[in-house]
């Protein structure tokens, strides 16, 4: 009997390669006759280029060259829109904006860059940069998100009556009507602001453009190798067929990767082409809290109507969203926050106005969540309120809310990021909410410990929300799996890898169809030469949409495998079974063929074959799914404040997912232990702060601060599954969901634990400092 795989506990194929250090990461590529490039950055939210004279740095002993924008020529374009406006909403607004590779006339975010510097050094590069005498006229930097849409706010693009980039309004039901018959209304209003990936491995290119063989390939730290490949190609005048794009390992992408194009990544393939020798521009961190995308900031005016019983009956969010300077990735991050306002919850009732603004700072693009962190903090902060005001356990408003198992699909009729109606697949929130109810002893504690603590004076508080996550979008991903003589099975797939166990998890699907161990398994992902046609790793969609596709290559695989092997062992193919890299007859195991002998017969060198007969146990397939597959869970804590340092201390953490079928829970626990990380970070740690003038105040890990060890608690992990009916392997995706709830459940936890002082969170990130600024505010009213 074969051996199963998915769902099994096994540890990364990968992890050897990568903690000995033999892992290829970009900076690890080094080529004769390599350049270096560096850029010379505005220091300047908001300024017009008058003049800049390079003429010093093109004389610096090592420096081969040194361009601006006027160098460029015919070549200097805006970047391309990635996402494009909703094609079925009508009324919309949207200016499209992208960003350009050098600045030709106005700089329009801190950090944009000016001209490149490429020497044979990196270090000469820098000094380089030194030499060259900018004249910048400052202008008036648009920051705050509601002043933007003031009518004297200065222009972030001058060929616009004001910055107002989209204007989107999604309806459903009526929910005015839905508002006269509530007998409680919550309003609130709400901040969520920005923080930054702060990836391990920061951004970084190498290019090489070979004159001879008229063939250009580029190291590249993205999420999406084989798009960057097609977009070059089209820019610089190329075949797809004579650009190799490679994303090997990449150290953290979590959606800032996805970005196409960089300024720099333009440029250092544009100089290669230039120049016929290698470049390499590695971002440095400072480069990175300035010149990689960030996400997060919105402003939201939310109301909520119920029933004094406490059941919803609509919701109404109208929000602003900052898409930074431009926006090449359209409405995708605040689709996504008006999507996942719902939650899992039955809201018949939804009035939602979107404006997204541009301001003179970095572009906005997904980051880790997407939109989804905002949008699940928006109605459980309103849960919250209204179970105060109602006087209902935060648990008990949630359950009367939940849709129920029979409900799916469940079509909430709005559109999602992907632009189709947002339905949800399946789901069992009920279970899922009950077991972290019961695994942080939510009972126990608000009887029993709660009062016992704080009788010593300890302010302890506990916190329990529900969320879902769309997961595993379209379009399509493919891969392609063969059977080497050798006996190892390759499998080839368009995606890249990030540190998701893409080469474990892949390999235990492939491993189960054709019954040989995962180590047995050679995955080779993000390359463009070994596979062609894929769209990208982002939306946790690895799972759900590649898994598919190489489970789909893999079946047929299995079925050329028992093919020809019942010929050659002449016995029908029912009666055979794969085990350990053979093809045997079930009840006489001693008959059998290997895989690779199976292999070199499929693949003759001389002779006739039947006609329509392929060579080579090889397949190649692709999936899409018709919408994406609805991943949920509930996320519990119990907190303890500090109420001299404000400081908050997480006792306990308990995360309950349900992401469908299981391919391998190692690897999903620790994708949730690595999203509860960025989520405590977003939720009291992370916060990028921004003066007037847009200048970046805490650009270094000495004050932006991201959560250690120290501060990241142990999380009790269950699982619940509830298999997709959009796909074969019945997946649903998880990358994004240990990030998702984690702001809404800390400010939950939080308020319980100073629930005497009447504290309100209604923003997120909070701090020490903040924290304590808030409580001093309600101390206030309270005492008033």
């Amino acid at each position: 009997m074969a051996k199963k795989y998915v769902g099994q506990r096994i540890k990364r194929n990968e992890d050897p390669r990568l903690l000995t250090g033999q892992a290829l990461f970009v900076d690890d590529v080094d080529l004769p006759g390599m350049l270096h490039a560096a850029f010379l950055r505005s220091d300047y939210a908001h300024a017009r280029l008058v003049s800049i004279d390079v003429s010093a740095a093109r004389r610096r002993p090592g420096v081969v060259a040194v361009y601006t924008a006027e160098d460029m020529g015919d070549d200097w374009q805006h970047g391309p829109p990635l996402v494009s406006p909703p094609p079925t909403v009508k009324d919309i607004v949207f200016h499209s904006r992208t960003q350009v590779p050098l600045v030709k006339d106005k700089v329009r975010l801190a950090g944009e860059p000016l001209a490149m510097v490429i020497a044979e050094s990196r270090y000469i590069a820098e000094d380089a940069l030194d030499d060259i005498v900018v004249e910048l006229e400052p202008l008036g930097a648009v920051v705050d998100l509601e002043e933007a849409l003031q009518p004297d706010a200065p222009l972030v693009h001058d060929d616009l009556d004001s910055n107002l980039a989209a204007h989107l309004i999604q309806k459903k039901g009526d929910y005015a009507a839905a508002r006269e018959q509530a007998d409680v209304v919550i309003s609130r209003r709400i901040v969520i602001d920005r923080g930054t990936a702060a990836a391990m491995e920061n951004r970084g290119y190498v290019a090489h453009w070979n004159p001879k063989s008229q063939e250009l390939t580029l190291w590249d730290t993205t999420q999406s190798p084989i798009p960057i490949r097609n977009g070059l190609a089209r820019m610089f005048g190329l075949s797809e067929h004579q650009v190799r794009v490679i994303a090997p390992f990449v150290g953290g992408g979590f959606g800032p990767k996805i970005m196409m194009f960089y300024p720099e990544e333009v440029m250092v393939t544009w100089a290669t082409l230039q120049l016929g020798r290698p470049v390499k521009w590695i971002e440095d961190r400072r480069e990175n809290f300035y010149a990689t995308n960030q996400e997060r900031e919105q402003v939201h005016t939310a109301e909520l109507a119920l029933t004094r019983d406490g059941h919803i009956l609509g919701l109404r969010d109208d929000f602003i969203h900052d898409t930074g300077a431009y926006d090449p990735y359209g409405l995708t991050v605040p689709l996504n926050t008006q999507c996942h306002a719902f939650g899992p919850y039955k809201i018949p009732n939804y009035y939602g106005d979107l404006k997204v603004v541009f301001t003179n700072r970095p572009i906005v693009s997904p980051l880790r969540g997407a939109g989804r962190p905002q949008g699940v903090f928006i109605i459980e902060r309103l849960l919250d309120v209204a179970a105060r005001e109602l006087g209902i356990d935060p648990v008990e408003i949630r359950r009367r809310n939940l849709l129920p198992p029979d409900a799916f699909p469940y079509d909430n009729e709005i559109i999602d990021q992907a632009f189709v109606p947002l339905v949800y697949d399946s789901g069992n929130y009920l279970p899922v909410l009950e077991k972290a109810v019961e695994m942080i002893g939510y009972e126990r504690f608000l009887k029993e410990e709660q009062p016992r603590l704080r009788a010593e004076g300890r302010h302890v508080g506990i916190g329990v929300v529900s969320f879902i996550e769309t997961t595993g979008i379209g379009p399509y991903e493919g891969a392609r799996v063969t059977v080497a003589p050798s006996g190892q099975i390759n499998v080839a797939t368009g995606v890249g890898t990030q540190g998701q166990g893409h080469f474990t998890s892949f390999a235990q699907i492939v491993a189960d169809q054709l019954g040989v161990s995962p180590h047995d398994v050679h995955l080779v992902t993000g390359d463009t030469a070994q596979f062609h046609w894929g769209t990208g790793t982002f939306a946790s969609r690895g799972a759900v949409v590649a898994a598919n596709a190489i489970h789909a290559a893999a079946v047929t695989v299995r079925g050329k495998v028992l093919k020809l092997a019942s010929k050659v062992l002449d016995t029908p193919e029912e009666e055979l079974e794969l085990v350990d890299g053979h093809v045997r007859v079930a009840d006489i195991p001693q008959r059998s063929i290997s895989l690779g002998q199976l292999a070199v017969l499929a693949n003759p060198l001389r002779g006739a074959v039947e006609p329509g007969t392929e060579p080579g146990l090889e397949a190649t397939a692709y999936f899409g799914p018709k919408y994406g597959a609805t991943a949920s869970g509930a996320h519990a804590a119990i907190v303890e404040v500090d109420p001299e340092t404000m400081m908050v201390d997480v006792k306990r953490y308990v995360i309950v997912e349900d992401c469908g079928t299981l391919l391998n829970p190692l690897i999903v626990e620790g994708q949730l232990h690595g999203g509860l990380a960025l989520g405590l970070g977003n939720s009291f740690y992370e916060k990028l702060v921004y003066d007037e003038n847009g200048q970046l105040l805490n650009a270094s890990f000495a004050d932006y601060l991201l959560p250690t060890a120290l501060e990241v608690p142990r999380a009790e992990v269950s699982h619940l599954e509830t298999p997709s009916p959009l796909n074969p392997l019945g997946s649903k995706g998880v990358g994004e969901g240990g990030a998702i709830p984690v702001p809404a459940v800390f400010a939950q936890a939080v308020e319980s634990a100073l629930a005497d002082y009447g504290l309100e969170i209604l923003e997120a990130p909070l701090s020490p400092n903040r924290l304590f600024e808030l409580l001093q505010a309600a101390r206030v009213t309270r005492d008033a």
